[in-house]
């Protein structure tokens, strides 16, 4: 189960890996995969750094063209596509360099990785390069397992006091499905924007609403983060 804020890499990978080195023949790549589930394997040298990976994306191209005469156009565009056609090793068809992560990366920073990098997986890496886990899509969406409660009770623990020093009534917190509502008399509504903010950064919020009680006439206005 996690536990406070922020969480890094750490926390939720995977730390029994299976790899293979750079000599892994085709067959015994593809056996792997079967057997242990996984669809790309971290591609290792020396001692275990981490020099590549071999995912199911870069095995399929020895079946995409195995009966095929591809153009020159094709020749042209999918040169390393036809280079993996032809591999015989892990070194042959994997991609690389691999895109890693250290171990104390925030989840937001490997969640960034990955959509900029477009990968659905990172090998964890040490300072030293040499592979400590890995990390998929699936474990960083973990944090939204989380439980409502919990959200609850760090938002009014961390946020509420720091924000909200002396309010006439209590700001009440309130967190459904992880969207965190905020309700209470926010005598400087410049502080909405900074609160959605650190709330958002709260692991396991799915969005934030501040629903500010003004004085005289009760008037309430939502604030949401969403466009």
């Amino acid at each position: 189960m996690l536990y406070g804020s922020p969480h890094v890499v750490n926390d939720v990978m995977t730390h029994t890996v299976v790899a293979v080195g750079r000599d892994a023949p085709f067959k015994d790549i593809v056996t792997l995969m079967q057997q242990w589930k996984v669809s790309a394997l971290p591609v290792l040298a020396g001692e275990g750094r981490v020099i590549g990976v071999v995912s199911e994306a870069d095995l399929l191209p020895k079946e995409e063209f195995r009966d095929s005469d591809p153009d020159r156009f094709t020749q042209m565009r999918r040169l390393a596509d036809l280079a993996r056609a032809g591999g015989l090793t892990a070194a042959d068809v994997m991609s690389a360099p691999a895109v890693t992560v250290h171990p104390d990366a925030t989840l937001a920073e490997a969640a960034r990785i990955m959509a900029q990098r477009r990968v659905k997986r990172l090998p964890v890496v040490n300072s030293e390069g040499l592979l400590e886990g890995i990390v998929s899509r699936g474990d960083l969406l973990r944090v939204f397992l989380r439980p409502d409660e919990e959200i609850a009770e760090e938002v009014d623990r961390e946020i509420v006091p720091f924000l909200f020093t002396a309010p006439t009534q209590p700001i009440r917190v309130a967190v459904s499905d992880g969207v965190v509502t905020l309700t209470g008399p926010f005598r400087d509504t410049s502080l909405v924007p900074l609160t959605i903010r650190l709330v958002r950064a709260v692991e396991g919020v799915v969005d934030v609403e501040c629903r500010v009680e003004r004085d005289g006439p009760r008037e309430t206005v939502v604030t949401t983060t969403q466009p």
